[in-house]
This record gives C-alpha cells, structure tokens and sequence, in this order.
C-alpha cells in the first residue's frame, strides 16, 4: 500500500477483522434468495417467449389451468397498464411503462426469454408441465440485434410508439432512444492546430456479470392487501419502489426482505420475479416462490451492453493532447438505458484535455434490457480511449506512461460534462505503476518457440455515485453496539460499515454488530452499487456514531447530576473532566442508563463520492499457431482513497480486473440472427477461472476524498475498466497487431495472424 497523505492514527481503520457475516456464509447457515420457505408455500413457474421480436397475438391458458396440482395462472391481463411517467428511482431510468413490460410481455415481445404468462402448481414439475400447456400464437418480426443494424434505415421499430429524446427533441419510430451530447471548446481547431490525429473504432460484445446466484422472488400478498417480499437484490428500497410501482401500490403497502446475496455487480438492482409472485399469490391466498435457470439468467435478465465507440484524439509535436471526439453507441436491450451519460463521464475522464466533444446513443435492440455491470459503459469507452493512446505512444515513440503522466487529469481537471475535479490520485497511480517491479520487470519477448508475450497498460475511472443511506446504532447492556442498515453486503459492507462506526466510537469492529434488515425496519438506502456503500452508508454510520456519544454523554451526566459540558468520551469510556473518580466503561452506563436506552440514527443523501482511478499493468504469452492466449503477470494499481478494510478492498481490485480479463478474452453472447443466444450456459459462456490467472498483484494508493471523513472512496467499480484496453495493447505489443473488437479470442488472433503475413 502506498499512502500519499499523513497516516493517521486509525484503531479500527485499516485493520483486517473477520467479517461479521463471516461464518453464518462459510458453514451454510447464511439464508439465500431460494432458501425461504413459507407456509403453505406454491411454486410459481413463468413462459418465456422462444422469439426476440414477435406481436402476441393470443394466449390460451385453459389447458394449464384446468391441471391437477395448478392454483393459478396469470398474463400481462392481470397487471396494470401503466403510463410513460418516469420512474423517478436514482438507479435505474426509463417509464413505468417500461417497467412493467419487462416484467411480462403485454402486445409484443422484445427478446428472447421475455415472459408472457406464469402459473402457480404444488411443485415445481407441475409448474413447469403447466407452463407448457399454454398456448401463444405469435406474428414473429425481424429483430436487430447490434446497434449497425438497430440504426440502419428501415431497420424494424421495437416501440413505435416510444419517443426518443434526441439532443432536446422527441423523435418517433427511431431505435435510438437516446442521443447526447457533450462539449466543451472547440474541437475543430484543436485538431487542425495537431500535430498527429489518431482515430480507433472499437466494438464491444454483451456480456453478463456472471453472479453464482440465479434471480429468485417469493412474495405474499396477504389479507391485509399489502405485499410481502423475499428476495435476493441489492437495493430492497429499489425494489419496493418498482414492485409498488408495477402493482399500483402505495409504498407503504410493500415490504420487502432482503436475502443474501450470491453475487449482483449491478445486474441485482433490477426487478424480474418479484410481481409476478406476488399476483399469484394474490390469486391463491398463498405464497409464492419463483426461481430462475442459469439459461433464463442468460437470456432474460440485464448483462452489460455491448455497442460501438469511435474515438478520435489529437496532440501537438509536444506530445500535449489538444482536441478529442468520441462516437458512443451502446445497446440498452429492448428498453432505454444504455447508461451513455455514465459512458460520457468516463471517455476522456483520465486525461486533461482543453477541447472535447461527445456524442452518444442509446439504442434499442432486441436483447435483454441492460442493466448496470460494475462501472457501467465505463469499460467500453476505456477500450476505445486507451487504444488510441496506445497507438499514439507507438507512432510517436513516447513511454505511454510518462505520456500519461504529461496530459493526467488532476484536482482542477475540467471534465466532459462541465465540472472540475476536487482531490484525485490518477498521477499517483501512474507513478506507482512506473516504480513498480511489473513495469521495471524485463519482458522476454520470446520464451519459447512459437510464442510470443506483450505487456499492455491501461487507465480506467469511475466517478462514484452518492444517494440516501440510513443507520440506526443501539448500545445493548453488554457493551456491545447493534448497528441496523439498509445496504444489502455483498462485497464485505457489513465489515466497511461497521468498521467506520467502531473507530468513531473507540471500541473493536468485532464489539459492533451489524444487521442488514428489510424496508419496515430502517430509513430509505440506495443500492448497493456504484461504489457507494462504504463511502455513503459507512458516513452515515460515522454520523449516527457520533451521535450516539452525545447520547451516551447525556445518560452519563443525568446518572452523575453534573453538565455534560464537564463529561468526555474516549475509547469507549465516560468520564468527568474534573473528578477522576467519575468514570465508566460502556457496558456500565448501558446497563441501566438513565432516561432510557441509548439509541442514535443518521441518514445521509449525498453527491458523489471522489472519483475513482485505476491503472492496470498485463504481461501475456501467445500461441501463434492456436491463439490461445496465458495472462502471464498482472497488476493492478488503484487510488482507494482510504482503505477500510485493507483484504476487501484488495479482494474488489482481483475481482474487478479478473473479470475485465473475461470481457477481454472470452465473454460474449454469441447470438445467431434471429436473436438467440447460443452460449447461455457456464459450460459455454467462457468466464475466467482460478485456473485461468496469474494471482493478481495489487498496489493500493491513498488519496483521500475530501467528501469523507475518513476519506473514503468507492473501489468496487474502477478494476473493471483497464483490463480490457490493457489486453489489447498487450496483444499488440506481442504480436504487432490491434485487435478492435471483444471478445479477442484464439480465432480472432489466428485469423488476424494469417491477415499480417
């Protein structure tokens, strides 16, 4: 680790505890989403449509419903047809039309695996059985299934009756849902005034987040017409707010439970399952749980989107970047939001670059509709960024490094869309990643016949989002602190959470007890995503910490008869400024406070958090007769802010790039042209395994943010971004040949070998 500012003396800070949730997930005693059971509990079972684009025509559920073991069957007729309101929800954008649709199909379906009816049985055999004796009769359509294709002239219209908003202006009968754009200076001079202009066009595959877990949803709608929901998510507020929404509930009227989660990285925030339990409870008066298959995860739930990013910079003969342009076209699936602002945040956000113009779209294709992906679109700007930089340290003959450091982004750094960064720790990052025994490390070029290795590098950002988190702190009569929160752990938050509450409080991580508790029980949180739940509920959490000493205070000085002016805490004791004999730990004072039992509660709603760098270093080993490519030694290399939980945040920096090297080598969904995937199987859908890697090296920088009191910043989402880039430049490094489009397999590399010669 290497710290850029003065170390301080943190107790708690810093260390590495055992996780609170650590043995309940280690001995299986952790609940999941599919581990619920309820009374009198049903099977709920769905029917997915076998094509991308078709009209609905009719559905004939009498032979499911008259089987023995059914209790109900449901289609879209059973839910509300909603309006194009916008959704209002900080995660996800989009109408509540929207919304609805793709929970079930209502007039057409958009990709395949869009759900068109489902039934509730005894058991799950019976539910399946039942699902097959429904009957739909479709008018199947052409579909478009990349954005050359959705943007063509003629192409088929997903919604014709959908407006797109393009820069400011409603446009019908268009794939493009979207267009923004984003300028500053003038970028026309800046090329003209340029000694070199390089332009790349990179294409990028859709790809999945790749979480253990499937997708689950029980619910109970019960006598007093509210809903209860059991589900596995990162948001349960998300949840509540988009299941009251489908089922045109007050919120108060939906409750909902979050269970462990077996992996998200953003494609856990949308809702699927969950309304469609709950209607068929609401038919049968009983509870109703429904479960996914690793193909319906594949093919009808949100993977990151694939698309196309042209991007264009010029430098002087200083070696100073002058002007940039970037074309971005991503897919948003069947519904809007491809996250593009997200994408024009981070195109040029590593770099200080006095002119610069964005264009980008969000386009519509007959796929799954997107969902977030760690550091969503962010990787696949990266792509197209890093590779022009790349290229331009190889025409001009500069280290790209130090070609780095000279055009770095830095405190004061004006971005794309208008605001200038406050403290960040990109050039820190790059100075590590120069003094780095990887990067001073020799490369043999040739380590044995017939192979070849390149070593790559890559800067990847994040902006880190902000939102409203919640915490209540109870100090119980042992001493200990119960700490309640609404953020659902996935990457070890419980501990972050804790941990930043235990340091206010002066007492060891293990004496705070966490929860993560449903939307009855605590104030409205956010999700867990973006890189926000240390930073925003773990300020909370310091909040509510403080908070809860000046509550100590209080009892002790009602119990002392003496001015809390005269009382201070330290350490987890209280004791008077002036009478030495006037002391007590906290098991004391909690024992039988005065007044009644010490509480605390906090809630923050915050703007986002310090961005987040990373700087990714990959060695790789080539066959030149298979293509079969090794990832040899890697390094990863982030600006952390400040480190909670050291293991945590050194596990999220593996994580990221172990899948960043995924996109870049292997992941894909290979889709005939009728819009099928054909790969949706663990067995087929190639993610990398332990296997598959180097361990993965990382150095961790601190410059803290100045949003946080401990100077925290999100690190969940920044790893994912340079791997990509990073391979491909390794690859070129190796082989003397730019490989433009994910993923970049043996048969790309074979094929583009044959090309050269």
């Amino acid at each position: 680790m290497v710290s850029t500012s003065e170390n301080k003396n943190y107790k708690v800070i810093g260390t590495r505890p055992i996780r609170h949730d650590g043995y309940d997930k280690v001995t299986g005693r952790a609940q999941y989403g599919a581990d619920i059971k309820l009374p009198g509990m049903l099977i709920g079972a769905v029917l997915r449509s076998p094509y991308a684009h078709a009209k609905i025509k009719s559905i004939d559920t009498s032979e499911a419903e008259k089987m023995d073991g059914v209790f109900a069957v449901m289609t879209s007729k059973d839910l509300p047809r909603l309006g194009d309101v916008v959704r209002g929800n900080s995660e996800e954008s989009g109408s509540e039309k929207h919304l609805s649709e793709n929970v079930m199909a209502f007039d057409k379906v958009l990709y395949k695996g869009h759900v068109v009816a489902g039934v509730a049985a005894k058991d799950q055999n019976t539910a399946f059985e039942a699902v097959k004796k429904i009957k739909v009769d479709y008018e199947v359509l052409k579909p478009v299934i990349n954005v050359d294709q959705a943007m063509a002239k003629d192409a088929p219209i997903l919604h014709e009756d959908y407006s797109g908003d393009h820069l400011g202006k409603k446009v019908k009968n268009s794939n493009i849902a979207a267009h923004a754009r984003h300028e500053i200076g003038d970028i026309d001079d800046g090329f003209k005034k340029s000694d070199l202009v390089v332009e790349k066009e990179v294409d990028m595959q859709t790809v999945h987040q790749g979480y253990i877990e499937p997708h689950t949803g029980t619910a109970v709608w019960d006598e007093e017409d509210r809903v209860k929901v059991w589900t596995s998510t990162q948001g349960s507020f998300s949840v509540r707010d988009s299941v009251s929404k489908v089922l045109e509930l007050d919120v108060s009227r939906v409750k909902v439970t979050p269970m462990e989660i077996g992996g998200g990285f953003g494609g856990k925030i949308p809702i699927y399952l969950e309304p469609i339990a709950a209607v068929l409870s609401k038919k049968t008066r009983r509870p109703v749980k429904a479960m996914m298959s690793r193909t319906d995860v594949f093919d009808a739930t949100g993977p990151g989107p694939g698309g196309k990013v042209k991007v264009k910079i010029g430098i002087d003969s200083e070696g100073k970047i002058l002007a940039a342009y970037a074309d971005i076209r991503l897919e948003a699936g069947a519904y809007p939001e491809a996250f593009i602002e997200a994408a024009a945040k981070c195109v040029f956000s590593c770099y200080d670059v006095p002119s610069m113009k964005i264009d980008a779209y969000d386009v519509l294709v007959n796929k799954p509709s997107s969902a977030p992906y760690r550091a969503p679109a962010s990787p696949q700007v990266a792509f197209a960024t890093e590779t022009v930089v790349d290229e331009i340290c190889e025409i001009k003959g500069y280290d790209p490094i130090d070609f780095r450091l000279k055009n770095v982004a830095e405190k004061g750094t004006r971005t794309a869309l208008g605001p200038k960064y406050r403290t960040i720790g990109l050039k820190e990052c790059l100075e590590a990643a120069k003094n780095s025994d990887h990067w001073k490390s020799n490369l043999d070029s040739n380590p044995s016949p017939g192979k070849k290795r390149g070593r790559g590098i890559a800067s990847g950002y994040w902006f880190n989002i902000g939102f409203k988190s919640s915490v209540n702190l109870s100090l119980n009569p042992d001493g200990k602190v119960a700490l309640t929160e609404g953020s659902t752990d996935i990457g070890g938050s419980r501990a972050s959470i804790a941990m930043q509450a235990a340091e206010v409080l002066g007492i060891p991580a293990e004496d705070v007890r966490p929860s993560v508790v449903d939307t009855d029980s605590i104030g409205i949180t956010d999700v867990t995503g973006g890189s926000r739940t240390t930073y925003a509920t773990g300020y909370a959490a310091y909040n509510a910490a403080h908070k809860l000493i000046e509550e100590i205070i209080e009892k002790a000085a009602l119990k002392w008869d003496i001015s809390k002016d005269h009382i201070e805490y330290s350490d987890g004791i209280v004791k008077s400024k002036t009478d030495s004999e006037l002391k007590m730990t906290l098991k004391e004072i909690a024992d039988d406070p005065p007044g009644g039992p010490i509480v605390s509660s906090a809630s923050v709603d915050l703007e986002e958090a310090g961005g987040g760098f990373a700087v990714h270093i990959a060695d790789l080993e080539i066959d030149e007769e298979t293509g079969k490519t090794d990832v040899v030694n890697y390094t990863a290399i982030q600006d952390v802010g400040k480190a909670i939980h050291p293991s945590y945040v050194e596990g999220q920096m593996q994580g990221g790039a172990a899948q960043g090297i995924g996109w870049a080598l292997n992941e894909e969904y290979f889709m005939n042209e009728d819009g099928v995937m054909l790969n949706s199987s663990y067995l087929d859908y190639r993610m990398p395994i332990a296997l598959d890697l180097p361990m993965i090296d990382t150095i961790m920088i601190e410059v803290p943010s100045e949003e946080h009191p401990y100077g925290v910043r999100g690190v969940g989402e920044p790893p994912i971004v340079p791997p990509v880039p990073a391979i491909g430049n390794a690859i070129n490094d190796a082989l003397g040949l730019r490989l433009l489009s994910t993923p970049m397999k043996p048969s790309k590399i074979t094929e583009a070998l044959k090309r050269k010669k």
